[in-house]
């Protein structure tokens, strides 16, 4: 058994599994095919580690085990499952580093597993969940269809699109949407917090914001600027607490139902669009032209998106961008592509820096006539 470096949270010595052997032409010394094929068997089993981490989402085993070590037994009696197979699933986890497996048979968490649990401040439970969502084993097969067509493929399985759907035939698909948008906004939200420079901003506008956590720790912060938050009926009537009636910053918060792509009615110093462009270009161009429109000249614009390129986060980027594919027909940008959209539309583009491993920021102004 092979020693692995343990969760510094646990004082447990973790091993993995079993090295295999590999076998290959001596003749030829040729070891780059076996490995190779190895690491292709892998991938194309793919759906199997995505599905396994799925169903300890499901069961919720990270919640279960505390900081101590805990068998099978003990697992499967606290989620209530049969404790072989939990074993069989742990164990392939462990192989992936989720979760590990000590000498003498337990399990205990590592930094991946504990991710798993609702209740860590990084948790990435309703990201992994929404991500092996029930209709992403129907759309993925059909990537190939995709790839022909340039479209998505999400109307031919369902008759209808991909939101249309979720809201009104996948209710716990699109709470389980909704959540993971919560969690990967509410994580951001900070960073995003830290890199931005609002002197000389009184009102900033964020466009499409969802429920509002990025303007929210931005008020926070700045507690001399004023707000105002766009998004669709339906989102922003889930606003952050804290932006509503009654929270603290309710007093310096506008929210506003609407659909950026058909218009933006407020001048603001700053505006902010995070993780919106990634729509067919038609409507990528109406929404950057609606802010041009909106804005006073010289306001900022503030573009916040994931690339697929230049970023160390590519494996997830790139997955990301074909599931935009499948299902609305959308693309993640390349730093050029999103340039060139932003250029073409009028905007001025300054400094481009990253906000986390996941992230950039496109700093731009709307241009001042003469």
């Amino acid at each position: 058994m092979t020693t692995v470096s343990p969760d510094p949270r646990t004082a447990t010595t973790l091993t993995t599994a079993p090295a295999v052997n590999v076998n290959f032409d001596v003749a030829s010394g040729d070891t780059a095919a076996p490995q190779s094929a190895m690491r292709l068997r892998e991938l194309v089993f793919g759906a199997a580690i995505a599905a396994a981490v799925r169903a300890a989402a499901r069961l919720g085993v990270a919640d279960a085990l505390g900081d101590a070590p805990a068998t099978s037994d003990d697992l499967a009696a606290a989620v209530n499952a049969a404790p072989q197979p939990l074993h069989r699933l742990l164990r392939a986890l462990s192989c992936h580093g989720i979760f590990a497996e000590t000498p003498d048979g337990a399990f205990v968490h590592t930094e991946m597993s504990r991710l798993l649990r609702e209740d860590d401040p990084h948790s990435l439970r309703y990201i992994s969940l929404w991500c092996t969502e029930p209709w992403t084993w129907q759309a993925w097969p059909r990537l190939d269809e995709a790839v022909r067509s340039g479209g998505s493929v999400f109307h031919d399985l369902y008759g209808k699109g991909f939101f249309d759907y979720l809201h009104q035939d996948a209710h716990e698909s699109a709470h389980v949407f909704n959540q993971a948008m919560t969690t990967s906004s509410t994580q951001s939200a900070l960073d995003v917090a830290e890199i931005l420079d609002l002197t000389g901003v009184s009102l900033v506008a964020d466009i499409g914001g969802g429920q509002g956590h990025v303007l929210a720790g931005l008020l926070e912060k700045h507690p001399a600027v004023r707000g105002v938050l766009l998004d669709l009926p339906g989102v922003v009537a889930k606003a952050d607490r804290r932006l509503r009636d009654g929270g603290p910053l309710a007093r310096r918060t506008d929210i506003i139902p609407g659909d950026c792509r058909h218009s933006i009615p407020v001048a603001a110093d700053l505006y902010i669009i995070k993780n919106i462009l990634e729509w067919d270009d038609d409507s990528t161009r109406r929404t950057l032209r609606n802010v041009i429109q909106a804005a006073r000249p010289g306001a900022r614009v503030v573009v916040i998106e994931n690339l697929v390129d230049d970023t160390p986060s590519m494996r997830f980027t790139t997955a990301m961008d074909l599931m935009l594919l499948l299902n609305v027909g959308g693309a993640k940008h390349t730093k050029g592509s999103l340039l060139a959209r932003l250029e073409d539309a009028g905007l001025v583009v300054g400094e481009v820096r990253p906000v986390n491993a996941y992230l950039h920021a496109f700093e731009c102004t709307v241009p001042v006539p003469g």
